[in-house]
């Protein structure tokens, strides 16, 4: 994530899914570049797919703007969650584009985490179609993180809703680690673009954002 990322699609930033089946390429027992490859090229398709599929009801529907993509690595450990998009993310057609990326980079990197680990999406990635709870879950099924980090109220109300199986529904503790799926934690933290302009604000969401430091530095080092 980066605080003005270039416009592209999410289907060419490819993050690893799941093991290759024993006759698809790189399954088991293939080598690692082989494996990689394979995760890579099936994130792609899938993330290729789920864009497609927003751009086409924007199209059959008319929608006045371009659907505002995810950004960051979808190799990242770490999701976050916005509800909707900026002025700036709607005009560039990116997520977390401009002063919310810039903010997150600044705080990550006080924290010690690599942007890299990271990726930024929106519940409505699309301001005529609304919230699609289909669209975000298959995005989270692709990037399979292992940390959520819900932004705000409205971001936290749309994770609850997408019915992941195995999931505990989240509750609006900022700062605190929570539990969401087996193979997936979470920590809610205040809607960075409520936090940019107010020093009280800007204390609040550091108070709850700087837990991802604890979580990052309890991760196994591999």
């Amino acid at each position: 994530m980066t605080p003005d990322p270039p416009r592209q699609r999410a289907g060419n930033r490819p993050r690893p899914l799941r093991p290759a089946g024993p006759s698809e390429p790189g399954g088991p027992g293939g080598p690692p570049g082989d494996i990689q490859d394979a995760y890579l090229k099936r994130a792609i398709a899938e993330l290729s797919g789920l864009n497609d599929e927003v751009a086409a009801w924007a199209a059959h529907h008319g929608a006045a703007a371009l659907p505002v993509l995810s950004s960051g690595s979808p190799q990242a450990e770490v999701v976050m969650i916005k509800w909707s998009a900026s002025l700036a993310e709607r005009q560039e057609g990116v997520a977390f584009f401009g002063r919310s990326g810039s903010a997150i980079l600044k705080s990550v990197q006080r924290l010690g985490i690599d942007p890299l680990t990271l990726y930024g999406t929106l519940c409505v990635k699309l301001d005529d179609a609304g919230f699609h709870p289909e669209w975000l879950a298959r995005e989270l099924q692709i990037v399979a993180p292992k940390l959520i980090v819900p932004m705000g109220p409205r971001a936290v109300e749309a994770v609850n809703a997408l019915g992941v199986s195995g999931s505990i529904p989240l509750t609006e503790a900022a700062g605190e680690l929570q539990q969401w799926t087996p193979a997936t934690e979470a920590i809610v933290v205040p809607d960075i673009d409520e936090s940019l302009d107010e020093q009280n604000a800007k204390r609040a969401f550091w108070a709850a954002f700087r837990a991802l430091g604890d979580w990052h530095l309890a991760q196994p080092p591999y």
